[in-house]
């Protein structure tokens, strides 16, 4: 009988250390619900070893049912009713903790592809967002580039015409200095005239380059 004891006394620690892991097991795999959990601080290792750790249990209690077992078909004599019920009750609880352990691995496995589809479309989502960004911080950069050539090309435009501005100034500072020579000094209008036809020259070239380059100016911006 001290065989029997031994496995008894065995299968009674085996199913309560059983019991305390399956119970882990359980609460860990009822925390799976956000790929963060997932993913974070090597959780699918620890249901991993926490699985397995169970599954170990769970084969050594089998194997100290199948012990007892074949100990009560070998002494169908010697063991008590009690003892019978005793051996039959283990194989019971072995029987409702395997399927008890299936159960919850099936869960397990359900929740994890639950967790890792969620965390497949994060990504997803977050590189679509990223991709959005970029092409957003892009599109500003050369809008930001265009504004600035155009307040360069203004800048040109504002000082060619104060330079414009700065000519006439000039041409009309000459011309009244030339209407006092004609005044002083007879006979020169004939020099006058051709420096007046040649101005009117110039003056149509300038008007032309202005009018030209004022319509480049726009056709860039518009």
């Amino acid at each position: 009988m001290s065989t029997y004891e031994s496995l008894h006394r065995q299968c009674q620690t085996l199913e309560s250390l059983f019991d305390v892991k399956l119970t882990s097991y359980s609460r860990l795999a009822s925390t799976i619900g956000t790929p963060s959990d997932v993913e974070s601080n090597g959780s699918s290792e620890r249901w991993r070893d926490l699985e397995n750790e169970v599954g170990d249990l769970l084969e050594k209690l089998g194997e100290t049912n199948d012990q007892l077992s074949a100990l009560m078909q070998g002494a169908t004599n010697t063991l008590s009713p009690s003892m019978t019920r005793t051996v039959q009750r283990h194989r019971e609880i072995y029987n409702d903790y395997d399927r008890e352990f299936r159960r919850t691995k099936t869960n397990v496995k359900h929740a994890l592809d639950q967790a890792n589809l969620l965390s497949g479309v994060r990504n997803d989502i977050d590189a679509y967002k990223s991709s959005a960004a970029d092409s957003l911080l892009a599109e500003r950069g050369r809008i930001d580039s265009s504004h600035r050539m155009t307040d360069e090309l203004l800048d040109q435009a504002y000082e060619t015409r104060a330079e414009f501005s700065r000519q006439r100034t000039s041409l009309n500072s000459i011309n009244a200095r030339m209407v006092g020579v004609i005044n002083t000094i007879p006979g020169i209008n004939n020099l006058l005239s051709m420096i007046k036809t040649r101005r009117r020259r110039d003056a149509v070239i300038l008007g032309v380059v202005i009018g030209c380059c004022i319509i480049l100016l726009m056709t860039y911006i518009f």
